[in-house]
């Protein structure tokens, strides 16, 4: 078993220039000078101290340590096995990955030709890239970018169905992306793209003054009751002080009451549980509500419920699906008594079949969202519908 800390006498040569790297070090106290052999002569590359990694570049690569670490003081040295980092590095963005992969080849290459010898192996030879992966996530972060230039994304509306009445009470706004090449791209791969990056902003923003024209379109046209429309809400908007002024400002530029647009925030995020209490309650403030969207695909408990005043459940579409067994009827039952008693309507996803939408009136549940009752279609067909 490696020693948790390695002590280190100024003077002490910590590894060679040529070594096979078995690991890496992260310097705790001390200075350490980096050193290696050009044309007879040492050369002093860089000083290390407190807090900086020691030997990681060797061991990422796995090439001979390419220069000589020496202690300037005495150190305290943690180490770190090689296994160890290379688990980390896998387990990286790929796109991170693919940069620090880059830089290194481009490192070595400078190195090789600092002491006379032939370049390294150009980037394509050098770099574990994968698989055209990595290099397409790139491309599609660029394009996406390009696409929210050119008006490419498209907002479609999703019908949510008042089971007892029939009647279409209002509409998830889903984002679709019809791409010049590659045609259709599956909203899980770009949504989950833009969230790794800033581009959730600008495509949330795009989805915020889309959805409001759309309901200031359906105003227009005579859709009495107002229908509401929901928009989703990433992590990154939850983190914006300024997103419900922002929506508050469409919403006043085109005379729209507040209470016709419903944020849906995903139970993957219901963790950061103070951000999501202060944007409830600036929402409740003005007449806006908030829905709890994918319940119970295993984030959340019923603590949530009592944690955050939701106005609104959204179910699963698995528990839909488990409704043609006794237990998943059951446990359906038992949720929408939990959402009554809380004070919230329950809106099941998924609904594909007559005799789910049929359950489900007969366990009491509020709104039925789903392939049955509508797919996502764009604002002309839900006018022509109308």
């Amino acid at each position: 078993m490696q020693p948790y800390s390695v002590r280190v006498v100024a003077g002490e040569v910590i590894f060679a220039e040529g070594d096979s790297p078995s690991g890496a070090y992260l310097i705790e106290s001390g200075r350490v000078e980096l050193s290696s052999e050009r044309f007879g002569r040492p050369l002093v590359l860089g000083e290390l101290g407190p807090g900086m990694l020691l030997g990681e570049l060797a061991v990422i690569d796995g090439s001979p340590r390419s220069a000589t670490a020496r202690a300037l003081t005495d150190c305290n040295l943690t180490p770190i096995e090689a296994r160890h980092l290379v688990e980390r590095l896998a387990a990286a963005d790929p796109v991170v990955r693919a940069l620090l992969t880059s830089q290194l080849a481009r490192y070595r290459s400078m190195l090789a030709l600092l002491g006379g010898g032939a370049a390294s192996p150009t980037l394509s030879e050098s770099m574990p890239i994968g698989d055209a992966v990595v290099l397409d996530k790139i491309r599609l972060e660029s394009e996406l970018r390009a696409a929210l230039d050119r008006g490419e994304l498209e907002v479609r509306l999703q019908p949510v169905e008042h089971i007892v009445s029939g009647s279409v009470a209002g509409y998830e706004a889903l984002v679709r992306w019809r791409h010049p090449l590659r045609g259709e791209v599956s909203p899980t791969e770009f949504i989950r793209l833009a969230e790794e990056t800033s581009l959730i902003l600008p495509v949330g923003d795009h989805v915020l003054a889309r959805v409001c024209e759309m309901l200031a379109e359906l105003d227009r046209r005579g859709r009495q009751p107002l229908p509401f429309i929901a928009l989703n809400v990433s992590a990154r908007q939850i983190e914006d002080p300024a997103l419900v002024d922002r929506i508050l400002a469409h919403l006043s530029a085109r005379n729209l009451p507040p209470d016709r647009l419903k944020l849906e925030i995903t139970e993957s995020l219901v963790p950061n549980q103070r951000r999501i209490a202060a944007l409830m309650r600036r929402c409740h403030a003005v007449g806006m509500h908030v829905a709890l969207d994918d319940f119970g695909t295993g984030y959340a408990n019923l603590d949530v419920l009592l944690a955050l005043r939701f106005d609104q459940v959204k179910l699963d579409a698995s528990f839909v699906r488990a409704l043609e067994t006794p237990r998943g009827e059951a446990m359906v039952g038992a949720i929408v008594a939990t959402a009554r008693a809380m004070g919230c309507d329950l809106v099941a996803e998924g609904v594909e079949t007559s005799e789910q939408r049929q359950t489900l009136h007969r366990l009491g549940c509020g709104y039925a969202q789903g392939w049955l009752i509508g797919k996502p279609l764009a604002l002309e067909t839900v006018l022509a519908g109308a």
